[in-house]
């Protein structure tokens, strides 16, 4: 089983991006400021098109020692070699997505209950995301938000990492992690801030203040 060594993961958004700044150096930036993982989620873009943007986000993240996991597309995901895939509700079955990525690259899965959490663990998953605990817009097509009592429960109630998602600040973090959360997934407190690295360190720091902030 891949080893889960990251507290902030980062999931790409480029239309959440302040104009004049591209992906790939809002992602330089949040990768100087400790962002241990990147997911790249682009699902409007063109399979060309996600391809090239894999292959820059591989060299930048390969060169800052982290993570690259790709949204549900495993062909590209082997292509530019990442280092796993982030599967929906909507994506292959988690133990066909195993067998096809094998046992070395990192199988995360999204999850909006404790149901689904569950069999994603039973199936091969290495870790979750949970989502959403806060009001976030990214994610109010989920209905309501979980909350940290839920969090709680599902983090008590299965073994794998479990990164919370949705409106994460630095603020609310520390009550993140005490609810039993591995790490934070996020978007928009990073991407769209006027300075990403920065805004990264803030939330490592409060996330996880005995891991070294650069």
């Amino acid at each position: 089983m891949a080893t889960v060594d990251f507290d902030l993961y980062l999931i790409s958004d480029r239309h959440q991006l302040p104009a004049g700044r591209s992906l790939a150096e809002a992602v330089t930036a949040a990768l100087a400021g400790g962002v241990g993982a990147v997911q790249l989620r682009e699902k409007d873009l063109a399979t060309a098109e996600l391809y090239a943007l894999a292959l820059e986000l591989r060299q930048l993240t390969a060169a800052a020692g982290a993570r690259l996991l790709l949204n549900d597309r495993i062909d590209i995901a082997l292509a530019v070699a990442a280092d796993g895939v982030q599967l929906t509700e909507q994506s292959l079955p988690v133990a066909m997505a195993r067998r096809l990525l094998g046992p070395e690259r990192l199988l995360s899965v999204s999850c909006h209950s404790l149901e689904r959490a569950l069999q994603a663990e039973a199936e091969g998953a290495d870790f979750l995301c949970f989502s959403p605990i806060y009001a976030t817009p990214s994610k109010a097509a989920y209905g309501p938000p979980q909350g940290l009592d839920a969090l709680h429960g599902l983090c008590a109630a299965v073994k794998l990492p479990v990164f919370a998602l949705g409106g994460i600040t630095s603020e609310r973090a520390p009550a993140v992690r005490a609810a039993g959360a591995r790490g934070i997934a996020l978007i928009r407190a990073i991407l769209a801030a006027a300075d990403p690295a920065q805004a990264a360190r803030q939330l490592q720091a409060a996330f996880n203040p005995e891991r070294p902030v650069p």
